[in-house]
């Protein structure tokens, strides 16, 4: 929902906030490789039960994931590798930062938490997984409540505030409705695409 606001204006508030990141050429990939790093370090945090840690580097490694598209299209070297890297890592970290969270629940003997985090991180993947599958024939499926910058937002906030049982429960609740919405449109753009075909089929 955010990305689908912000949009491209991302680009122009990233150069006014942080104008360093383009004094010289940064490689792209190894700024989402950093950020990687840094949310595999908020899952261990969360695993060892240091929660507003966690948070903080959350984060930290989201800032990292944010600015490498930015980075890559201001000096003109954007690439399919970088983007299937990006891709790729984003789902390592969504699963590991709710890994670390199970743990974390495991730890105080709390197996509804642990469900909990295990459904979150269910959805979490199908949300994901039904836009790239769906755009694999084609149509561009964007609706959703909860994308990945919002669970990724909720979490950190409900780590470093206090509220991270809440905070689960929204993305848990949002991820599945997400979920829904995008098994809906892909079915509505995906049927529109087999009339057309049967349509151009000769007679």
């Amino acid at each position: 929902m955010i990305k689908s606001v912000v949009g491209r204006r991302l680009d122009d508030l990233i150069h006014r906030l942080f104008p360093f990141l383009f004094w010289r050429r940064l490689d792209p990939n190894t700024l989402t490789i950093c950020g990687t790093l840094v949310s595999l370090a908020a899952a261990v945090a969360f695993g060892r039960g240091s929660l507003p840690l966690g948070g903080i580097l959350i984060l930290v490694g989201g800032f990292f994931d944010l600015v490498d598209g930015v980075v890559a299209r201001h000096h003109g070297i954007s690439t399919r590798f970088g983007g299937f890297l990006d891709s790729t890592l984003d789902r390592l970290v969504d699963m590991s930062l709710l890994v670390g969270i199970s743990v974390h629940y495991a730890h105080s003997d709390d197996p509804g938490g642990v469900l909990l985090a295990g459904v979150a991180a269910t959805a979490s993947v199908l949300v994901s997984y039904a836009k790239a599958r769906a755009e694999l024939d084609g149509p561009s499926i964007d609706v959703g409540v909860l994308e990945r910058g919002e669970r990724v937002g909720l979490l950190a906030a409900g780590a470093i505030l206090g509220f991270l049982t809440l905070a689960l429960w929204v993305v848990a609740i949002g991820s599945t409705i997400t979920v829904i919405q995008r098994f809906a449109a892909a079915h509505r753009a995906l049927s529109h695409l087999d009339e057309d075909r049967d349509e151009e089929r000769p007679a």
